[in-house]
């Protein structure tokens, strides 16, 4: 049976950079939701491209987030899960961005996307269960 082993922060990291699917937990006056996303780092954040006047541009400012990455093996009973906290900062996208300026976050559906969400990280963590983190 495989054994599971708590990820360090450098392959918490390693793990979030290299993805580019995860989920944001964000608080509504329903309660939590859950939000899958495509998403970019940049530095210690991780970036959503998002409708101005969509879910997480209106409840993510200044609110406390959760964000979620995980890959699963079912054949080898494997995987692993990375949690992100932090507070969330929506960013109105200026009609002409600078060059470098912005991480290139491209959507999958179609539709406009005239922000960011910015969850800064204070704190990540991480758990695996066999071998693979360096899958």
């Amino acid at each position: 049976m495989p054994v599971m082993s708590e990820l360090d922060h450098a392959a918490c990291e390693l793990l979030l950079r290299r993805e580019t699917f995860g989920r944001v937990v964000v608080i509504t006056a329903h309660g939590a939701e859950i939000v899958p996303v495509n998403y970019g780092v940049a530095g210690g954040a991780i970036v959503v491209r998002t409708a101005t006047d969509g879910l997480l541009a209106r409840h993510g400012h200044g609110a406390p987030l959760v964000f979620e990455i995980d890959w699963v093996d079912h054949d080898r009973w494997q995987g692993w899960s990375v949690v992100a906290r932090g507070r969330g900062e929506v960013v109105r996208l200026p009609e002409t961005p600078e060059p470098g300026r912005w991480p290139r976050v491209r959507p999958w559906p179609d539709g406009e996307r005239g922000s960011e969400l910015w969850l800064t990280w204070t704190e990540l963590s991480g758990r695996q269960v066999g071998r693979t983190a360096a899958r």
